[in-house]
């Protein structure tokens, strides 16, 4: 077994002029990013007090904001160490093929502990190692009242809020934009143990310290000079370690998975779809036909998923499951299994999932965890490392801990619901949400929104039968503009097959991507992405808010050569509020030089397949 990573890493054991400076006697010290346009500075500012400045783009915009560990003892600043690591890594999967991982170091040796400061070129971050204290003093005392949005749970976004209005503790991610070319967004990455970043304001400033307790991760500042920089970047992942040395993960398959929960109670040509055997088959069968990687089993297969009698390995349905998981096998489709709390605690959680690994499951989706946050995260932690020896991709639902570039240590860590999901928990799920969470909440890693519904009205569907608020045409392109290991579509084969354009859209998403991109957008108002398919095709896709807009898409991210374009849009009737399904497709020819022009209704949305012309061979 061998890790596909390949780092080159040149590690620099004496102080560079160009990286860092150093002035012994005042303890003051100043690394900069690779690209020299960002820039941190670290120095000791009374006995007991260690601050930091952070500069991009000769902007100051965090300002002086204290560092380190609570501790009775005075501080000694011993020495400074440099380094830099100019490599590559190569994930199994992710947004881009080939990510580099180029960066600046400076270690500050303290008596009781070390502070570890990095800077990327899109982005700094810092973390304490050697002593455990259960108060860090981190701040972050911004340089002025920007504007800033947060992640809120299963809800719409917080934001956009100026900083000195933040009354309460504020979950990350932490999004800031501080000038029309200057974003910034706060976050952790590697959380070993400890509580999950919490920010607390002081009202009335634009200061915010650190009040969780016994952390061990990386503080982290990304910087981008548009928000979809910020979405684009892998600065998170790249702060986690490398899988264990020998690890194989070239078992987990990214890609398109269909689900059962939202087709219970949808009938069509005389068939009632239920949560069983026989509309599974149906489900697997549309999954083969188009090549999607996967079918997921929700709740209540093994009983009812809250009950404690439920047994997640002898229950309810467990006939039909075995069934299901040959028949996909037969078609080359994987299946998930849900998986509620209740059942992963009140049974072997390690005998469950080696034997969900055994029967031949392709992943686990892990519901309604309880616990602290803290409690959480170290579960969260062994049920991934459990599903990674069993072969088990995973995904984590109902408030789970944020992401933190675990996708990166553990491969099989697909996705989450770090999001409020499309008809989830019958609350609204508003246009603006989609173009808010697109650009706070996906900065943390891969989110499980379960767009992609078709059946805009959802009557007679048991959970939440109310009508999808955007147009069938955003419905699509969110599947695409939604970073996620597993893209788990909604709808039903016979709504899916009724729009063939939107479902080739749909199916042609092959991951891994080779490539990712957000051409254009801003926070809750409207997103531009395009993602390369492991075939070598791009497809682009636009999402607005409740307002209706024109977008003028360059194709600069096409190579070479022409490509034909399938281009679907709203039609001119189009609204998310009433004429949910108009849309319009046309074809053309295009190459990198060209635009498209299309048109979003309100809560709409364009999707774009562009397939590279093959030269034919003259005689």
């Amino acid at each position: 077994m061998k890790f596909k990573t390949k780092l080159i890493i040149f590690v620099v054991a004496v102080q560079l002029p160009a990286i860092l400076s150093a002035q012994s006697k005042q303890h003051l010290v100043t690394v900069t990013s690779p690209d020299k346009k960002l820039e941190v500075q670290i120095q000791q500012t009374s006995a007991n007090t260690i601050e930091y400045n952070f500069r991009a783009d000769n902007q100051v915009l965090i300002k002086q904001s204290k560092l380190g560990l609570e501790s009775a003892n005075t501080i000694h600043w011993n020495k400074v160490s440099s380094s830099s690591v100019k490599s590559v890594w190569k994930p199994i999967w992710g947004k881009r093929k080939n990510v580099p991982d180029n960066y600046n170091q400076i270690i500050i040796d303290l008596t009781l502990y070390q502070i570890k400061v990095r800077v990327y070129n899109d982005g700094m971050a810092f973390r304490y190692e050697g002593l455990a204290s259960e108060k860090e003093l981190t701040e972050f005392n911004f340089a002025a009242n920007y504007s800033a949005w947060y992640y809120n749970g299963e809800r719409h976004n917080i934001g956009p809020e100026k900083l000195n209005e933040a009354a309460d503790i504020r979950k990350p991610v932490m999004v800031i934009k501080a000038a029309e070319n200057s974003y910034m967004a706060v976050h952790e990455a590697d959380l070993e143990s400890g509580e999950p970043l919490l920010l607390q304001p002081q009202k009335g400033t634009t200061l915010f310290s650190v009040p969780s307790k016994n952390a061990k991760a990386w503080r982290v500042v990304m910087y981008g000079r548009s928000p979809g920089e910020l979405t684009d970047s892998h600065l998170i992942e790249l702060l986690n370690p490398e899988p264990a040395k020998g690890a194989d993960f070239s078992w987990v398959k990214p890609g398109i998975a269909v689900w059962d929960w939202r087709t219970d109670g949808a009938q069509a040509d005389g068939f009632k779809y239920e949560m069983s055997l026989e509309s599974w088959k149906r489900m697997i069968d549309l999954a083969s036909a188009n090549e999607m990687k996967s079918l997921v089993l929700d709740a209540n297969w093994y009983g009812e998923e809250f009950n404690k009698e439920s047994d997640p390995l002898k229950g309810g349905k467990v006939q039909q499951v075995h069934q299901i998981i040959a028949y996909g096998k037969q078609k080359n489709v994987g299946v998930w299994l849900y998986l509620n709390d209740v059942g992963g605690k009140n049974y072997p959680l390690e005998k469950t999932l080696k034997q969900y690994g055994d029967w031949g499951a392709a992943g686990v989706k892990y519901g309604f965890m309880q616990g602290t946050p803290e409690q959480k995260n170290i579960h969260t932690q062994l049920i991934t490392k459990l599903c990674a020896e069993n072969h088990l991709m995973v995904d984590f639902h109902d408030d789970p801990v944020h992401p933190y570039g675990q996708m990166r240590t553990w491969p099989n860590a697909v996705t989450r619901e770090f999001c409020q999901a499309q008809s989830d928990a019958r609350r609204v799920f508003e246009p603006k949400t989609f173009v808010t969470s697109v650009f706070v909440n996906m900065v943390a890693g891969p989110i499980d929104m379960n767009n992609g519904t078709f059946d805009m009205e959802q009557k007679g569907r048991v959970d939440n039968p109310m009508p999808v608020p955007s147009t069938i045409t955003a419905e699509a392109a969110r599947t695409l503009i939604t970073f996620s290991g597993a893209t788990i579509i909604p709808d039903i084969p016979e709504n899916y097959n009724k729009y063939p354009e939107l479902l080739t859209f749909i199916r042609s998403q092959k991951q891994p991507w080779q490539e990712s991109k957000t051409i254009s957008g801003e926070i809750g108002q409207y997103i531009v992405m395009a993602r390369q398919a492991v075939d070598g095709n791009w497809l682009i896709a636009a999402a607005t808010n409740e307002d209706g807009r024109s977008l003028r898409i360059p194709l600069t991210v096409l190579g070479k050569g022409t490509y034909k374009a399938m281009i679907i849009q709203d039609g001119k009737d189009a609204d998310f509020r009433s004429n949910k399904v108009s849309h319009e497709t046309i074809s053309k020819e295009v190459t990198s030089h060209d635009f498209i022009d299309v048109t979003l209704a309100p809560g709409g949305g364009a999707c774009i397949l562009l397939q590279k012309e093959k030269l034919s061979l003259k005689k």
